[in-house]
């Protein structure tokens, strides 16, 4: 009884998610930004040193930054430090006291401390919905879209999909912004919302949704470089320093490869063996950012301006 120690597992990439059945498309007028019990207390179970715990905290900070600039509704939940037995149910059952045995650990962890213009609801089951005021919410906001990132995702953040689907909302189920007890468990919860209830997307996907600018193309910069190889790296873009040794950080000749594809996409003449010489990203801008003219960075396939598709 009780969560389980959780190990260290790699974050799903864009490219190991389940394909979507729908086609829905993010529109910031209508999306609410959840952040589903980012609490101390189900965060401890991690390493929070290692993979996915790293990259869950940095993605959801992202999300949660973009969502805030544009406007767009955030909403925390979390457990009550102090449930009777009445109150936490059946959920006694299966995991025991929970934050009731450890009261101290009730907060959102710090890089994710909610704002005075943050809503935050009090949840006392698996669903963000059940005995909460979010739906009400949403439809005096008229608003009819929800980003659900957190933890954890084959529990609270799937039923929460399922539910929002079963009340016509559409669920967007950022993959590499929740995260789950095992790598297992996070692929099943991603499938089942991928083919069931919603659209399952990554949080570049998210960041590039709700980006201005250009349809069909993003202009390319020191950050998205910098967004690009931490994908390669599967990091987060706070650890890619201008001046880190990127081959020391794990970017090998494959990788390398992909990046000199991807940027020559963007139409930006680079080969191999000149990225190859140079080992910071602060030289790779210094070679690169003369040779940025005409270049533009391709939206992902199937993707649209404000939307992602399935």
């Amino acid at each position: 009884m009780g969560i389980p120690s959780i190990q260290p597992y790699f974050m799903p990439r864009k490219e190991e998610l389940p394909k979507n059945r729908m086609s829905w498309t993010l529109d910031r007028d209508r999306a609410v930004l959840l952040i589903h019990d980012m609490q101390q207390y189900f965060i401890d179970y991690y390493d929070t040193q290692a993979s996915p715990v790293v990259e869950l905290l940095e993605n959801i900070r992202q999300v949660r930054e973009r969502c805030r600039a544009l406007g767009i509704p955030v909403v925390y939940t979390m457990q009550p430090s102090e449930q009777t037995a009445e109150e936490r149910g059946l959920l006694l059952d299966f995991w025991g006291p929970g934050l009731t045995a450890h009261p101290h650990k009730h907060p959102i962890v710090n890089v994710l401390s909610p704002e005075d213009k943050d809503t935050v609801l009090k949840k006392w089951r698996y669903s963000a919905f059940q005995r909460t005021q979010l739906l009400d919410l949403m439809r005096g906001w008229r608003r009819d879209q929800l980003i659900i990132c957190g933890v954890y995702a084959h529990i609270g953040c799937m039923l929460t999909a399922g539910e929002a689907f079963m009340n016509d909302v559409q669920p967007f189920f950022v993959a590499d912004a929740t995260s789950d007890f095992t790598r297992n468990w996070h692929e099943m919860a991603m499938t089942y919302v991928a083919q069931r209830c919603g659209i399952v997307l990554s949080t570049r996907d998210v960041m590039d949704a709700f980006e201005e600018g250009s349809p069909e193309e993003a202009p390319f910069d020191l950050e998205r470089l910098r967004s690009e190889i931490a994908e390669l790296l599967e990091r987060p873009t706070s650890e890619i320093l201008d001046g880190d040794s990127l081959l020391d950080l794990g970017l090998d000749s494959i990788r390398l490869m992909t990046l000199v594809e991807r940027l020559r996409n963007a139409g930006i003449e680079i080969s191999f063996v000149e990225l190859a010489e140079r080992a910071t990203l602060e030289e790779w801008w210094d070679m690169l950012s003369p040779r940025l003219q005409h270049a533009r960075w391709p939206r992902p396939e199937g993707q649209e301006a404000h939307g992602v598709h399935g």
